[in-house]
């Protein structure tokens, strides 16, 4: 998959089949429409191709009425999502940064300036709820009018349910702020999981007796926070059990900020002091508490202990929970 930063670039497709959204998380809604992307793309002779936005809009919206509590909770960074963009087959991503410029173009400005001249879109794809433009004021029937007069054809897809129950990223959202981590997995098909490269931290997990390897996430608001029982990917040629760290480290980094995913593997394979720089993917399976600020690194040892042995007995009552 190519991913380009911008609308405006020489190397984009002649003309492509496009849909347009955040795509946070990747559920099984955004991989129902890609489907229908992709598929719609391969009968046209199109290249199939993702519109995104970084940084959400809701964060520059956030940001810009000095609130940016305001802003959703972020389910995964921007390699996740276009590594699962690219799984699901689609072969360009458009990132637009997202700011007071592309948030002040009017509807119809959006469509004559990206869609048509930009991207050279001839077939576009949307969400039954699609808004665009400035102020939210184009909509589905303004942007299927504008097509028949511009040369693109434009479909809607309505909702994606499970069970009932409509797939929506404040679902996903929702699901990992109240720890369930089957519910997650269900709405994205496939157990939730963070990827990053291995990066060198202040090695105090090794002091205590439980070394970790740290991946950061590139968002200071994650949906999911807490300790997690998870399999680590990456590593060599099967993947991991461990217990990890999603937070702020409230114990040692008293004014931290930086969010980390800390992982102690339950078995440490032989090529794991060499694991700095590497690109690892870790599942978060179940979740067991909340971030706790423990009184002293002694109580923190023993709460890692407790962490550690709670990971081995998930793992002994969920029997190949490796192999994933």
């Amino acid at each position: 998959m190519r991913v380009f930063r911008g609308f405006r670039h020489p190397d984009l497709a002649p003309h492509c089949a496009l849909t347009i959204g955040n795509f946070d998380g990747v559920h099984r809604g955004h991989q129902a429409m890609l489907a229908l992307l992709t598929n719609e793309a391969r009968h046209r002779g199109l290249a199939s191709c993702v519109m995104t936005f970084e940084p959400h809009p809701r964060d520059h919206f956030a940001a810009l009425a000095g609130k940016p509590e305001a802003a959703p909770r972020r389910i995964g960074t921007l390699r996740d999502k276009l590594s699962e963009l690219e799984r699901c087959g689609v072969e360009q991503t458009v990132v637009l940064r997202f700011d007071q410029r592309l948030a002040s173009l009017s509807p119809q400005a959006f469509i004559d300036d990206v869609l048509v001249r930009g991207v050279r879109a001839r077939y576009v794809l949307v969400g039954d709820d699609f808004r665009f433009g400035a102020k939210r004021a184009g909509d589905y029937a303004m942007l299927d009018a504008a097509g028949d007069g511009r040369g693109f054809d434009v479909a809607r897809m309505m909702s994606y349910e499970v069970h009932g129950a409509r797939v929506s990223s404040s679902a996903v959202r929702a699901a990992l702020g109240a720890g369930d981590m089957e519910l997650t997995a269900a709405l994205l098909g496939r157990p939730y999981s963070i990827s990053g490269h291995v990066q060198h931290g202040r090695k105090l997990g090794r002091e205590l007796g439980f070394p970790t390897m740290n991946v950061r996430f590139k968002h200071p608001r994650p949906a999911a926070m807490g300790i997690f029982v998870v399999r680590a990917h990456g590593l060599g040629p099967e993947a991991l059990p461990g217990v990890a760290n999603l937070g702020t480290r409230p114990t040692v980094d008293q004014a931290g900020s930086e969010v980390l995913l800390e992982v102690h593997c339950l078995r440490w394979p032989a090529q794991a002091d060499h694991a700095y720089g590497r690109l690892v993917r870790v599942d978060l399976l179940a979740k067991l508490h909340d971030e706790l600020r423990y009184p002293s690194l002694q109580a923190l040892r023993e709460g890692i202990a407790n962490d550690v042995a709670q990971a081995h007995g998930w793992f002994a009552a969920h029997p190949g929970s490796c192999a994933g």
